[in-house]
Formats: structure tokens, C-alpha cells, sequence
């Protein structure tokens, strides 16, 4: 329910909290002149070897071939796109076993951990583990979904779209026929189906999403070994973090079977080898326009950046106060600090002059690519579009900032409130014509969440209503007429108190019964959070209409771009991630770095010398089992690796596999050079962060005594 979760919908409308981390070094030449030749660009830019975040329906085989002597088959391709998994809360994940089992992240299962809110025993900080089946505890609104089948649906979408349409009724055409193509496919085939804008518009494909709901904790390490070193080592390497979570999904009360999981492999990795990562990344920006990257830079950014250093000394100041205040803020600080670090390093490689010459260089030759072939000139204004449509994004930018992505309200009161009441006013219309988040397709998506049972508190709310509504007065203006009717002559301290302990929506039977209800019952509902949605609702949707509209703009100049960039430079390349599938490759490899060399991997040795050259003060400390069971390990087992494999956020929990598709790791981050990412590839120092599967397995064995878990993870072989 977290007020970020809408930041994908529009992405250069506001700030946002998704996965913006990225750049600083250069792309460096081409390594063979086949892959000059043969393959496609980026953004015009001629691609590295290990480059490419690629379509499971387009992967890079020519490209693997050429660097690594491997042909990717369809069984294989099959094989990993089914064992990979989605976590509907932000983040990737693997099946591991025929039973259901399913791992990803510590730190993307963290949001289910925290809404167990167990004042008697803290998920995050001391762990779980169900010895059986019974034990294993149910989330509170968790969705996984795992992509069964792609559909190029293109030509249907922008046979909607006519040219000579206005962008409202644009707009409106490309809405009604995407939800058209959902509702056909869903009632066709019971799965999840979502029509995803690729290449910025350039492409429309139809994914199609197995899904489930009923998903249960099996093993959660301590957070302290999962992100030892805490922030001041995020990002960096060499590090020593078990970032791992165990769920099961589970169908009709039972686990679910799976067909395609991946094969455990624990040994060691040598420094060269091939290895993949399927996963979902959420976000890139490396097709974007100069006019774009300059918004980014000049104006999205930096507000970002203000708001996330405002939350993170909020809520470590009330975390301070307590250590029940801390465990109830836990995951959300985590989150802050996580991004607050994404976009510090975000900003630093966009202020970098030589970023922008190149990106204007390449931009400058597509468009003088253009200019001189006749067949496309209707793409030669595109760019101009563009900037025209993104200054009318930036002038109403932060009122939809604080109005409709809810900067203004954060609480997740508020968001609940505003569901039920848009509920009301959405579900009866036409399936085409409702805003997306209530679409057909979605709907079922969107009540899970609305009636999670997840626990909330009115002391955290009421701050963090409070001080986002003072944040509201502050970018607004204090005698905005708005904000003088949301203030109600009260203090935003005030204010918050009467909206928190006015709300009856913390029960979710009366959640269910004003949705259910419609808009006849919301209407008549005197709630104070229900009524706060509606005062300011009208304003909300205005801004977002303006918003959507000039997005519909840019995607149709985008779609004319990506046109020209095909015909000029080949259409087998990638689109910029879009918390879809992707398939990435790349060497498990080391790097230099001021002259001294970088290794491949860290072992479990390097983790015990980390905490004692630290003197085991937090966040360097050690759980005191792994303390105690430090002379049971073999401290030889490589504990973290590096890769050149191209991620970005939302890739964490990928499965790492090898060339015979087994595992051999997960995802867990980037190092600080990762950061530019977002923009552009480079592997000269970015890498990929992975936990290695050996020392799972270690631990998990000679710390937790989870053997029945170990047992499940080396039965869960499958041969292709």
C-alpha cells in the first residue's frame, strides 16, 4: 500500500521512489567487429559485449554466441523464464523446488516480515523458520506471479490510436483498447494479463502472468547478516550479506507443483564463466531524450532527493524513541535509505558533463539519420514533441506530486481511503474507460492489497501524515486554497491527529463494506480520512489528466523515434527495463580500482575479519548464533560474487544461473560504480552483487539446522 508503489505509472511526471540508480564511466569500444556489425544500439550507442537487460521473446543469441560459444535453445529459455518469479511488491525471486518453494531477497521479503507485526517476536531482526509445513506463516498480501506467454499486440494498440486524435481522446482510445486486450485475454485463459509499452511506445506486448496469492514464510535470516554492514557498506563491495528469504506459494490450501524450478548447484564459480540473471528490472531511462535526462537532472531528481533526506531523519528520529518504534519502521527506513543512496548516485552521474555530450552526440546522429532519409519524416519532430510535452509536465509536476502521487498524504489511511472511494466511482464504468489501477485485469491485484490485514500504526501514521502534510504547505504554499480547505484552520500536526483517529478504515470489514457499498455508500460515510480523499480528489484527477495526456504525446513521438531508431539501426535490440521479465548475461569477474585489484568473490572468512577490523560495533555486529557457530563453518566457502551481468532495481532476487541453467546464486545489489546503470551500460567497474549458493547452503546447514529446508533445495533437480 506504500504511497511509492504509483511512481512507475508516468515516469518523468514526478519524483519517484523506482529504481533510479545509474551512471558515470564510459562506454568503452566495441570488443569484436562482428558485434559492431551484427548487432543492435541503445539509444544509438554501439553496445558492450556483456550489455542488455533482453526480451525472453528477442534474447540475445547472436550476441552469446559471438562472446561466449553458447547457444541459448528454447528449452532452456523456457525453462528459466518459468522457474523465474515476480514479487507484486517490488523485487525478483526463483522456484526452487517442485513444492512450491520459492527464494528471493531478505530485503524484498522484508515488507511481508514487517506486516506480521509481532510485538512478541521481530521477523526482521531475529529471523523464522517453520520446521514443517504447519509452521510456515501466511502473508498478508503478497502476490507472486510468474510469465507463462508473450504477445506482440502492436498493430492492435495503434490501430486504436488514430493520428489526427486529440490527447485526451488519444489517450483515451490507447486505454480502452489495452484494457480490451487484458479482459479478452484473462477471461480467456484465467492468467494475469497486462499489455506493457515497450521502447517508450515504440511496442506493445501482452504479457500473460500465472499468479499466486496464497504464499507463506519458510526461512528469513536475521536482517543484521542479511544487510551486515547496514548503510554505510550498501553499494560497496567487497561485502558479506546472506540476503536471502525463503516462501512456498500454495494452491488450494496445498503447495503448489512446479514443473520448472531450478537445479541447486553449490560449487565454487571460477572467475570468467558465463553466467545469466532472470529477473525483473524495474526501471531504466537509457532511451530517454536529452530533453528528458535534463528534467531528470534539473528538476525530478533533486526533489527526490528532498523528500527521501526529510523521511529518513523523520523515521530515524522516531526509531530512536523506542525499540517497538524501530522494529514498526524498520523496512520502511531500510527503503528510504536504499533509494535515498539510488538517487545520490543517480544525481552524480547526470550532473557528469561528458554523460550529456555523449548522450547529445548520439541523439544528434539519429536525428541527422533522419533528416536524410525521406521514409521518416514523420519521426524528424519527435524530438521537438517531446520537449514541448515534458515543459507542460514540469509546470504541473509538483501539484500532481503532492495531490495524485500522494506525497502530500503519506499514509497508508489515505490510500486506502482514496481506493475505496475512486472504487466506487470507477467500477461502474466501462472497463475501457476506468482509471488503469481499476481495470479488469487489476482489479483483483488492487483488492488484495485494499484488504490486506496488515497491521497499522496510529502513532506512525500520524507522523508520517503530519509531516507530509506540512511538506504539502511548504511546495504548495500555505494560502493555496486547497491546502487551507486540507488544513482545516488546524497545524498539520493537528490536522493528522483528527484524520487518523477519525478513520474507522483500519478495520477491514468496513473497508469491504463502503467498497462493496459503491459509491452510495462512501457518499453517505462521514469517515475523516474517506472525506479527506474526496476534498481533494477533483484537483487530483485534473492534474493527472494533464499528465496522462502529455504522456500520451510523448508515447506517440517515443513510438515514431523507436521507428526511426529500427530502421536506422537494426530492431533486435532492448527496451528499457519496465518491471518485466528480462533476461542479462555476464562474466563472474573482478576489477580494478585505484590501482589495486578488486577480486571476484568474498568467502565466509572475509566475514568474520569484517566484523573484528570493525570491533563488532553496529552495524558491523553479528548474530549471536553466528557467533556461537562460527568453528562449525568452513569459512572457505565463497560468500558473495560479482558479475558484469547488466542489472538495475527491481533485479533483486534474480536467480543467478550458469550455462546449464542452475543456480548459482542471487542478486542482491550493485556496487556504488552500478550507479549509472539507469543511463547507460559500462563494465569496466559496475558490477552485479550475488550471495553464492555454497554458502546458502552453509549456513543454512551449520547456523540454522534447517536440514529438511537443505534436504527440499538438493532434491530439486530438473533436466532439460
Amino acid at each position: 500500500m506504500s504511497i511509492f508503489g504509483v511512481e512507475m505509472a508516468i515516469p518523468l511526471a514526478f519524483d519517484g521512489r523506482m529504481n533510479s540508480e545509474t551512471l558515470t564511466n564510459l562506454l568503452k569500444r566495441f570488443r569484436t567487429a562482428l558485434v559492431k556489425t551484427v548487432l543492435v544500439f541503445a539509444g544509438g550507442v554501439g553496445m558492450e559485449a556483456d550489455e542488455g537487460m533482453w526480451l525472453f521473446n528477442a534474447p540475445p543469441r547472436a550476441l552469446v554466441r559471438e562472446r561466449y560459444g553458447m547457444d541459448i535453445t528454447e528449452p532452456w529459455l523456457d525453462h528459466i523464464q518459468k522457474s523465474s518469479v515476480r514479487f507484486n511488491s517490488g523485487g525478483s525471486g526463483s522456484f526452487v523446488s517442485e513444492d512450491g518453494l520459492v527464494m528471493s531477497n531478505h530485503h524484498v521479503g522484508a515488507d511481508a516480515l514487517e506486516k506480521f507485526g509481532d510485538a512478541d517476536h521481530d521477523y526482521l531482526k531475529d529471523g523464522f523458520y517453520a520446521g514443517t509445513r504447519v509452521d510456515e506463516k501466511k502473508c498478508h498480501d503478497l502476490e507472486l506471479n510468474v510469465l507463462m506467454t508473450i504477445e506482440d499486440v502492436t498493430e492492435r494498440v495503434n490501430a486504436a490510436v488514430k493520428s489526427d486524435l486529440k490527447p485526451d481522446a488519444a489517450f483515451a482510445a490507447r486505454r480502452a483498447v489495452m484494457a480490451e486486450i487484458e479482459k479478452e485475454s484473462m477471461d480467456k485463459t484465467g492468467l494475469r494479463s497486462d499489455v506493457v509499452p515497450l521502447f517508450q511506445g515504440g511496442k506493445y506486448h501482452l504479457y500473460r502472468f500465472k499468479k499466486y496469492t496464497d504464499v507463506r514464510l519458510v526461512f528469513a535470516p536475521e536482517q543484521q547478516i542479511a544487510f551486515f554492514g547496514g548503510d554505510p557498506d550498501n553499494f560497496e563491495y567487497p561485502r558479506f550479506d546472506l540476503d536471502i528469504c525463503f516462501f512456498r506459494a500454495y494452491e488450494d490450501g496445498k503447495p503448489a507443483k512446479i514443473p520448472h524450478h531450478l537445479k541447486w548447484n553449490t560449487a565454487g564459480l571460477t572467475e570468467g564463466e558465463l553466467i545469466f540473471v532472470s529477473g525483473h528490472p524495474g526501471r531504466t531511462s537509457r532511451l530517454l531524450t536529452v530533453t528528458e535526462l535534463e528534467y531528470l537532472r534539473d528538476v525530478q531528481y533533486p526533489r527526490a532527493l528532498q523528500r527521501l533526506n526529510r523521511l529518513e531523519v523523520l523515521l530515524t528520529s522516531y526509531s530512536a524513541r523506542s525499540r517497538e518504534n524501530a522494529r514498526r519502521a524498520k523496512d520502511t527506513l531500510f527503503g528510504v535509505q536504499n533509494s535515498r543512496k539510488a538517487r545520490d548516485g543517480g544525481l552524480a552521474g547526470l550532473m557528469d558533463p561528458t554523460l550529456f555530450a555523449r548522450k547529445a552526440a548520439d541523439e544528434g546522429r539519429l536525428m541527422s539519420a533522419v533528416a536524410q532519409r525521406p521514409a521518416l519524416e514523420s519521426s524528424a519532430k519527435a524530438w521537438e514533441t517531446i520537449g514541448r510535452a515534458q515543459q507542460v509536465m514540469r509546470e504541473h509536476a509538483l501539484r500532481y506530486n503532492m495531490l495524485e502521487a500522494g506525497l502530500g498524504f503519506h499514509s497508508t489511511l489515505f490510500t486506502i481511503a482514496r481506493t475505496v472511494l475512486r472504487g466506487g466511482e470507477e467500477r461502474p464504468k466501462p472497463n475501457g474507460e476506468r482509471l488503469r489501477e481499476f481495470r479488469e485485469s487489476n482489479l483483483a491485484s488492487l483488492e488484495l492489497q485494499l484488504f490486506s490485514t496488515e497491521p497499522l500504526y496510529e502513532d506512525l501514521e500520524q507522523l508520517k501524515l503530519s509531516d507530509s502534510l506540512t511538506f504539502l504547505a511548504e511546495q504548495l504554499g500555505s494560502e493555496d486554497p486547497l491546502v487551507r480547505q486540507v488544513l482545516g484552520n488546524k497545524s498539520p500536526r493537528g490536522r493528522a491527529g483528527d484524520l487518523v483517529t477519525g478513520t474507522q478504515l483500519r478495520d477491514v470489514e468496513m473497508r469491504q463494506r463502503l467498497y462493496e457499498g459503491g459509491k452510495t455508500a462512501t457518499a453517505a460515510s462521514k469517515d475523516a480520512m474517506l472525506e479527506m480523499a474526496r476534498l481533494i480528489d477533483g484537483e487530483a484527477r485534473r492534474v493527472r489528466d494533464i499528465i496522462e495526456q502529455q504522456d500520451e504525446v510523448k508515447k506517440q513521438a517515443h513510438g515514431l523515434i523507436a521507428k526511426a531508431r529500427f530502421a536506422v539501426e537494426g530492431a533486435g535490440g532492448y527496451p528499457d527495463a519496465t518491471f518485466t521479465l528480462r533476461l542479462a548475461f555476464g562474466a563472474v569477474k573482478g576489477y580494478t580500482e585505484n590501482g589495486r585489484h578488486v577480486p571476484h568473490q568474498t568467502t565466509l572468512a572475509g566475514l568474520y575479519e569484517r566484523a573484528s577490523s570493525q570491533e563488532f560495533v553496529p552495524p558491523f555486529d553479528l548474530p549471536k548464533r553466528w557467533i556461537e557457530r562460527k568453528d562449525r563453518l568452513n569459512l572457505d566457502v565463497p560468500f558473495n560474487f560479482i558479475s558484469t551481468a547488466d542489472i538495475i532495481g527491481g533485479n533483486s532476487g534474480s536467480p543467478v544461473v550458469n550455462r546449464r541453467g542452475e543456480l548459482v546464486g542471487i542478486i542482491f545489489d550493485g556496487n556504488l560504480q552500478s550507479l549509472v546503470l539507469d543511463f547507460e551500460y559500462t563494465e569496466e567497474m559496475a558490477r552485479a552483487l550475488s550471495v553464492h549458493s555454497g554458502a546458502i547452503v552453509e549456513s543454512l546447514r551449520k547456523v540454522y539446522d534447517a536440514n529438511d529446508l537443505v534436504k527440499e533445495l538438493m532434491r530439486g533437480a530438473h533436466s532439460f
